[in-house]
């Protein structure tokens, strides 16, 4: 094995966990800043009112986007062992 290939497998694990995540962490980003704002506008300071709607988005998203984010990870990984007798 590379150098060269041990850096593109990193970047490779690196761009899939990204791609994987960035629906979660986009959308309840999101949702945390625009109760955020509300927050800001009505004085209220309450903790769970952040809490529960990012929770309850984050598990929307996971429920929503689950089969897509499987389906890339099990891309990831057939790609991964398919290409182990090429590396040695």
């Amino acid at each position: 094995m590379t150098g060269d290939l041990a850096l593109r497998m990193m970047a490779d694990l690196f761009w899939t966990g990204l791609l994987i995540c960035m629906p979660i962490l986009g959308l309840t980003l999101l949702v945390g800043l625009v109760i955020s704002i509300l927050q800001v506008v009505t004085q209220v300071q309450e903790m769970s009112l952040t809490f529960v709607p990012k929770l309850v988005v984050a598990g929307g998203v996971m429920i929503f986007f689950g089969p897509w984010m499987l389906k890339k990870l099990g891309q990831f990984a057939t790609q991964l062992w398919s290409g182990i007798p090429g590396m040695f």
